[in-house]
């Protein structure tokens, strides 16, 4: 009896621990890669045999080196004392993301700097990797992203025309002293000195109306549910699908009833004006709760890599006091999928609006739709001349063809100078193969460059001929793919 009963137990733990860590599920990465002298900084993380949890954090040792621009880094520190460490430290680790955690074995870590062990431990602020002094952090795990850039990419791209961009670095991750392969570390869209830079709304008066961040997502965690619902091609709500947003900062737990009521009439304020039929009116419409110029640029961004989960996920609002600046304003965040890396509605196509395919959404029965609000933003006139014009003036400067397939080529040079780019694909060998939501499969980096490259001028044409803009014979786009 007591062996069946010590066997039950047993069973049950493991239950539990498959269920708690989903890595079981996954293969681990090849352990035969040798990382010798690398270019990118390398990211040393000590658990101690404690299991990393999605949801509750543990301790851990992080010890980050770079010796700087130009140098090699070496994991053989016996053997090269003196390089520059960058960060040693406690953290506290868990997983984070949502089909980057669920459907990948290459696992994105968020981190928290601490001055000590975990149980007596306060935060830290820390510049890491020359990013500015912050205590919380990502880890993001390029996997079903072969190329391993789209989202530093999109935040090159964005950089000139957003008042914040998060800056990330790529690294090399030795978890437990296994090879993890190329990583980003990278800034969180969070509060902070160097990021959002948010104040902390008050009880009372001007200072309880901000700041605030907030996040359209997933309806894991609703801290708000939209009064109104997304909409067809045709301008019907679909009454069985909802808007979710979730409040980032400050905490919703740290919400005192006041400054909940404020957010909550706040944001049901700009949809009551975007549905509104007065939405376009100057003085009575969204542009009262909205930063018009903040919401274009976003657009673009979405657009311009056809962004699947665009609008839809992680779409982050974010408004400061009202004698400052009431408006909500966007960030960029979370690309992974786009730039044609999506298979899924219609998510590689280089033609096509992403936020008019609420259709093809809502006929696959996905539960997070677009928000009705980019249909009524793209149906005023006024909004649409100014994101042309918005268009032509980036065409022109920051989003000249020539200029991003120099970063491309910039970031492409980073990963394999000195065989990262190699290393995280024999870790997690994957080229040739179909890896969840894939379109195009290709058989090595410099195909999937190729195909990145060539997928973002046919998207720009296309974006040209739709927004009215037409580019000099040095813009013109190249019809021979480049390789």
């Amino acid at each position: 009896m007591m062996r069946r009963v010590v066997f039950i137990s047993m069973l049950l733990m493991v239950l539990m621990a498959c269920k708690r860590d989903p890595t079981i599920n996954f293969p681990p990465p090849n352990t035969d890669v040798v990382l010798t002298s690398t270019n990118l900084p390398i990211v040393w993380i000590e658990t101690r045999g404690r299991i990393i949890d999605r949801y509750q954090r543990i301790e851990g040792r992080m010890r980050i080196i770079d010796n700087g621009p130009g140098q090699l880094n070496y994991a053989d520190t016996k053997a090269h004392p003196g390089q520059r460490i960058d960060y040693e430290g406690y953290v506290a680790l868990r997983y984070r993301g949502n089909s980057s955690f669920n459907d990948s074995p290459k696992k994105p870590y968020s981190f928290r700097t601490l001055d000590g062990p975990m149980k007596y431990a306060s935060k830290q602020k820390v510049k890491i990797l020359g990013m500015g002094k912050d205590d919380n952090w990502a880890l993001l795990a390029p996997y079903s992203d072969k190329s391993m850039m789209r989202d530093l990419l999109a935040f090159e791209i964005s950089r000139p025309w957003m008042e914040y961009t998060p800056h990330g670095r790529y690294c090399e991750v030795i978890l437990d002293g296994t090879y993890y392969g190329v990583y980003i570390l990278c800034e969180l869209v969070t509060k902070g000195k160097h990021r959002l830079n948010l104040a902390r709304p008050r009880k009372s008066g001007i200072e309880m109306t901000g700041d605030y961040l907030v996040e359209v997502d997933y309806d894991d965690d609703v801290h708000y549910r939209s009064k109104h619902h997304p909409e067809d091609s045709n301008g019907h709500a679909l009454t069985d699908r909802f808007i979710h947003i979730q409040y980032k900062s400050p905490d919703y737990e740290d919400l005192n009833q006041a400054q909940l009521q404020y957010i909550n009439r706040r944001i049901d304020a700009m949809e009551q004006a975007l549905a509104s039929p007065y939405y376009q009116d100057p003085d009575k419409g969204y542009r009262k709760y909205i930063d018009v110029m903040s919401f274009i640029d976003y657009q673009i961004a979405m657009e311009l890599g056809h962004n699947i989960d665009g609008y839809r996920k992680s779409c982050k609002l974010y408004k400061r006091r009202d004698n400052v600046d009431g408006r909500f304003k966007t960030v960029v965040w979370d690309m992974n999928l786009a730039y044609g890396n999506c298979k899924l509605r219609d998510g590689w196509r280089t033609d096509g609006w992403i936020y008019e395919i609420n259709h093809l959404l809502y006929a696959a029965h996905e539960d997070l739709l677009m928000p009705f609000w980019w249909t009524r933003l793209n149906s005023d006139p006024a909004y649409t001349t100014m994101l042309h014009e918005r268009w032509a003036q980036y065409r022109q400067n920051n989003l000249r063809e020539e200029r991003l397939m120099a970063v491309i080529d910039s970031l492409a040079t980073v990963l394999t100078a000195h065989g990262a780019m190699q290393r995280d694909s024999q870790a997690w060998p994957r080229w040739g193969k179909y890896v969840w939501p894939n379109y195009y499969i290709s058989s090595d980096f410099d195909d999937e460059i190729g195909f990145l490259k060539q997928w973002l001028r046919d998207r720009i044409s296309w974006m040209d001929s739709q927004w009215g803009f037409t580019p000099t014979t040095d813009q013109a786009p190249s019809t021979v793919r480049a390789d």
